[in-house]
């Protein structure tokens, strides 16, 4: 008999709703992108929160009929971070349509942070959920955070996330984010740089200066910023502004694994490029999501009530058969 549990994630990029069948090992997932209008970097919170509140309904609706009888827990975000004082309003729309369904089904509600989720969908994703019953590497690269983790495992059965290494001002995603809306893509703009991309020459990366395993990107934003005004093919901008974050990413990485002689799993929008995939797979071996749980979804929550609940499932192998 299957054994169902749901999952919920109101991120300030999309909203989704998820199910998974522990007893399978298969999910479903239905999630949106917030609205952004053209030529804007992202929304305020009050606007993510109030586009949340009228989409979260559409995508809980997508789930399988009927399924509401067979869920066993439910599993929402509540934060970006495991951390004291992690907030965003957003994430508010989610819990509350979480702690409402839990309670009228007599099922009981877990929480998990936003990050979290998004080192269990890639684990999961990768068919490498026995990765995270032992330390491991993993990037959260993403519009808004850019962070090198050393994960453990917790006695509450949550990825425990130490941040090592990152950014120390703006992510990689933001960059990304901020040079694809200079060249007039839509946002968010990693697929549209990613692809326009493609059409440059080789363009060498900026040396950002890694110490230990932290960097900085502001300053490579006024070298984009720069190139733009005098001009540059908006291609070689694409692939300098790529080519820059994967020059980072990849001497931090291997930096740390100096220290800790782990596997590397890699989360998060941005690590949906296939060049940075190429790279770091063939540079370290690394473990990355499909396209579908590289970005924000809802599908690492609900790994995250079946974790909780007392699955085990860190200690099995796990294949990702979708029923969508």
């Amino acid at each position: 008999m299957s054994r169902w549990y749901l999952g919920i994630d109101t991120s300030n990029y999309r909203t989704s709703a998820a199910l998974f069948d522990a007893e399978h090992c298969c999910h479903e997932n239905h999630g949106r992108l917030l609205d952004v209008p053209q030529g804007k970097l992202g929304l305020r919170q009050s606007e993510a929160l109030f586009q949340h509140t009228i989409h979260l309904h559409g995508q809980i609706a997508q789930l399988t009929e009927g399924i509401g009888t067979q869920i066993r827990a439910v599993c929402v975000s509540t934060r970006p971070r495991a951390v004291e004082g992690s907030y965003m309003p957003c994430f508010l729309a989610g819990e509350n349509v979480a702690r409402s369904i839990a309670h009228i089904l007599g099922v009981p509600l877990y929480i998990c942070s936003h990050q979290q989720g998004h080192i269990v969908a890639a684990a999961y994703s990768a068919k490498q959920l026995s990765l995270l019953d032992k330390p491991v590497l993993a990037w959260h690269l993403s519009g808004g955070t850019t962070e090198l983790l050393l994960v453990t495992p917790g006695a509450d059965g949550l990825p425990c996330a130490q941040i090592i290494g990152g950014s120390t001002d703006i992510s990689a995603g933001q960059l990304i984010d901020r040079a694809g809306v200079l060249l007039g893509l839509e946002f968010p703009a990693g697929p549209a740089l990613e692809k326009l991309a493609q059409d440059s020459d080789s363009v060498k990366p900026f040396p950002v200066k890694v110490s230990d395993s932290y960097f900085s990107l502001s300053g490579m934003q006024n070298k984009v910023e720069q190139m733009f005004e005098e001009q540059h093919p908006a291609s070689d901008i694409a692939q300098f502004t790529l080519e820059t974050v994967l020059y980072a990413v990849k001497k931090a990485t291997a930096n740390a694994k100096r220290l800790y002689d782990v596997p590397v799993l890699c989360a998060g929008g941005v690590m949906s490029n296939r060049r940075i995939q190429t790279q770091m797979q063939q540079t370290f071996s690394a473990f990355f999501a499909t396209p579908e749980l590289s970005g924000d979804n809802a599908v690492g929550a609900a790994i995250l009530a079946a974790q909780q609940n007392g699955e085990c499932l860190w200690r099995v192998p796990a294949s990702i058969p979708s029923v969508n």
